[in-house]
């Protein structure tokens, strides 16, 4: 006795006695009409552009400073663990493996690598998204709720907690449920022990997440309607609160500044954890459905016999029978808003956590490298050199020809009294010129000062008499009113240009 079509009886592919008819492998090609592998495909050329949206930020983040793109270790682990999920949708779409082991018996973990590597980083990367958003969440809540500063501690809490869940739930999931080819190309969890070992446990963080949120939602609120209520004139001046008091006793209005600018930065963390948090509660509870209903036609088979009938009559003809298969399985538009959405998650991390300061940088450093392999040695005054570029750095005018400073203009042109020699820096190129001129326009009183000579060039430059490069006694120094230049008020003035420098004190 032979199954009738479209069944196979399991004889000739089992070690079983007695008479079994199955259906052909795979299960969603009759649950589901043709187009429903490429919707699968799509869902997945979704995910490469999202794992390509996850290198660029992980990227960018490791090579960018951090002035241009705002790294945290928050945003980055979560990042990864998008990253690791979407690889479990594009390692299928890269390698299309065969989900069929024989003609009614799906491959698994044990007999297809694939099949392991995509249901490995499925998983991994759910837990790790979990995990991270909860994180996130628990800290905007201390900082809010609590003001508490999250420091080193909380980030070596988090490093331990964020992955050290996620590998430690693959290797139970593993272990106590397998994953096999069962919705497309990419590999789920089994159901046996599934709800115990997986699906529970992320469902409970996700929950103490949206909890967590929730609370810090509240707590914002309470701020903003104690705010308008408070018509503290103390507190109308600033928004911070004052260093004699502790933050603790801030005046509503102040606690709902500080609520404010803590949300004003961290708004797209939050709007991440929502969406992270929503497409993981989805995914859940669609599978466990999915799950719980092929579990109930295992143990009533009545409830697939019209589906079942209607093939037979049909002669296997599955598109006539898609109305009595969408009670036994998940309607095709939510099994795609699933798969899409999930792999949507690294773009709206790239629309959400990346900035155009990313964009800005990468030019600016890829445009910076041909210019930095041109520069070379030139001398030890490459600074200088560069810094000449700069007119605002070294320009002054010249007193007599009102000329700008720079190379085209001679230390001879400067008038002794120039302000722009005397600033001639030491290890300048016009250095030496300069305090030969110097040198050469100068002269020096007996008490070692040096006075400018207007009629000749032909003094030399003298150490001065009050140089400390070396030590030296002390020496008497007489004042001469010459030296200030002042113009005589004597009525002989004209008569004899020398004054008297006790002469001018006398009354």
């Amino acid at each position: 006795m032979e199954c009738p079509k479209p069944f196979l009886q399991d004889i000739y592919y089992t070690d079983g006695g007695y008479l079994t008819c199955c259906l052909p492998c795979p299960l969603t090609d009759w649950a589901y009409p043709d187009n429903f592998q490429t919707m699968n495909a799509a869902a997945n050329w979704v995910a490469v552009a999202s794992t390509l949206c996850c290198v660029f930020l992980l990227v960018s983040w490791a090579v960018l400073p951090v002035d241009k793109t705002y790294r945290h270790y928050l945003s980055i682990c979560l990042t990864m663990g998008v990253m690791f999920m979407n690889l479990g949708f594009v390692i299928p779409l890269a390698g299309n493996p065969d989900q069929c082991y024989d003609a009614i018996t799906p491959n698994s973990m044990k007999t297809n690598s694939m099949c392991a590597a995509s249901g490995f980083f499925l998983i991994l990367g759910g837990w790790a998204g979990v995990m991270w958003v909860f994180l996130r969440a628990l800290s905007l809540h201390l900082q809010i709720c609590w003001q508490l500063v999250v420091g080193r501690n909380f980030m070596w809490f988090s490093q331990a907690l964020g992955w050290g869940i996620p590998v430690i739930g693959v290797v139970i999931a593993f272990i106590l449920s397998g994953v096999s080819f069962r919705f497309g190309q990419t590999c789920h969890i089994n159901h046996k022990n599934s709800l115990a070992d997986l699906w529970i446990p992320l469902l409970v963080f996700a929950g103490l997440t949206i909890i967590i949120q929730f609370a810090t939602f509240g707590y914002c609120i309470k701020v903003y309607l104690a705010s308008l209520a408070d018509n503290s004139a103390s507190t109308e001046g600033s928004g911070l609160p004052s260093y004699t008091n502790s933050i603790r006793t801030m005046t509503p209005k102040q606690a709902y500044r500080r609520v404010r600018r803590v949300i004003a930065l961290q708004w797209r963390g939050i709007a991440i954890v929502l969406i992270i948090i929503a497409d993981v509660i989805f995914f859940s509870v669609v599978f466990v459905f999915q799950d719980n209903t092929v579990e109930a036609v295992k143990r009533d088979q009545s409830i697939a016999t019209p589906w079942v009938r209607c093939l037979l009559a049909k002669n296997g003809d599955k598109t006539a029978c898609l109305d009595e298969a969408s009670m036994l399985a998940v309607s095709m538009p939510t099994v795609g808003a699933v798969l899409f959405l999930l792999g949507m998650n690294g773009i709206w991390l790239l629309f959400l956590l990346g900035r155009w300061s990313m964009i800005t940088g990468w030019r600016d450093m890829f445009m910076s490298v041909p210019n930095r392999n041109k520069r070379e040695f030139v001398s030890v005054d490459a600074r200088l050199d560069d810094l000449k570029k700069d007119t605002r750095s070294y320009e002054m005018l010249s007193r007599d020809t009102g000329k700008t400073m720079d190379e085209s203009v001679t230390p001879s042109a400067v008038t002794p009294v120039s302000p722009t020699q005397a600033r001639s820096p030491v290890g300048s190129p016009n250095f030496h010129d300069y305090a030969q001129n110097y040198a050469q326009n100068h002269t020096q009183t007996n008490d070692g000062r040096r006075t400018p000579d207007y009629f000749g060039n032909t003094a030399r430059y003298h150490t001065p008499a009050r140089s400390f490069s070396s030590p030296r006694p002390p020496q008497t120094v007489t004042w001469d009113a010459r030296e200030t230049y002042a113009r005589s008020t004597s009525p002989y003035a004209q008569q004899d240009r020398y004054v008297n420098p006790l002469g001018m004190n006398r009354i």
